[in-house]
């Protein structure tokens, strides 16, 4: 089978589990995703997974570095980072079609193991993302695991095993290294994503790059070299996004003004924070989240 054989076939069981505009979550770290129109500009926080476009394209945004997203490529995230993403090609007719299957550490370094391959050796950082051409044998792995949705019976034993050859035919592939560099072996990449956490469990209190360095091992100018390799920004652009992330979030899903909004994500000064947001967003708090709620 072809790779526009199995992306027309991803396609079709994307749809038919989704059949309209939105998200949804049919089993345990498979994520669906339809969207009729292009443009929107989405921000979120994408945890360790593997991305693929069974219709339609999109462009992902990390930082400076830019990624452009299509049936014919895969995009793979060993962390989890703050990525702007937007639809570029989508229509009522032929609607944007994409699967997110998250990748279990733990799962990636059994299969690791299994398959005998060695660590990744400790030759510097890597960016905790990128895409990659697919393969046949890839893009017919997950097109077997997503036509489970329509399977049930045979999901509960048959999908752990599909996501091992996923895993597998990953470790063998274009993004081998990527996936035993960043998910298992790397001694420094650890330590950026001890950091990572860290920023992600206390974003809303002041960022001491001092303390977290010094907890690492490492110097502050080391630090903020290698967090900067890593994640594609640095520790405070980290924290920023995940402020206003963070707020964003909060604007939609409760009765609450900007102000203090502001505050629970850690901003001083309201005037600080509204400059911020829209300079992230496009918009004003207030109007940013009024706009949003009309849309959905």
């Amino acid at each position: 089978m072809t790779i526009e054989q199995s992306s027309a076939m991803l396609a079709q069981s994307i749809a038919h589990a989704l059949p309209r505009d939105g998200s949804n979550q049919p089993q345990t770290g498979l994520h669906l995703y339809r969207r009729s129109t292009p443009g929107e500009r989405v921000h979120h926080l994408l945890e360790p997974a593997l991305c693929v476009i069974a219709q339609g394209s999109k462009r992902i945004v990390l930082g400076e570095h830019l990624f452009r997203c299509d049936p014919a490529h895969y995009l793979i995230t060993t962390m989890e980072l703050p990525l702007i993403g937007e639809i570029l090609e989508a229509s009522p007719t032929r609607p944007y079609l994409s699967v997110k299957l998250a990748l279990d550490p733990a799962v990636v370094t059994s299969v690791m193991l299994e398959t005998d391959l060695p660590a990744a050796n400790d030759n510097g950082d890597m960016l905790a993302i990128d895409v990659s051409p697919l393969d046949p044998h890839l893009s017919d792995a997950i097109l077997r695991r997503v036509q489970l949705i329509e399977r049930p019976s045979e999901e509960r034993v048959l999908a752990p095993l599909v996501m091992r050859e996923i895993i597998y035919r990953l470790l063998v592939g274009a993004q081998s290294l990527r996936l035993r560099h960043l998910v298992t072996g790397h001694r420094r990449t650890s330590r950026i994503a001890r950091a990572v956490a860290a920023i992600r469990e206390r974003f809303d209190q002041p960022l001491r790059i001092d303390a977290i360095a010094r907890q690492l091992g490492m110097s502050v100018s080391a630090f903020h070299a290698h967090f900067k390799a890593v994640t594609a920004m640095s520790p405070l652009q980290f924290q920023k996004q995940l402020r206003l992330q963070e707020a964003r979030r909060l604007l939609l899903r409760e009765q609450v003004d900007a102000a203090e909004v502001g505050y629970r994500v850690g901003y001083d000064s309201p005037s600080h924070f509204s400059r911020e947001y829209k300079r992230h967003f496009g918009q004003p708090p207030i109007r940013d989240a009024e706009q949003l709620r009309a849309t959905r």
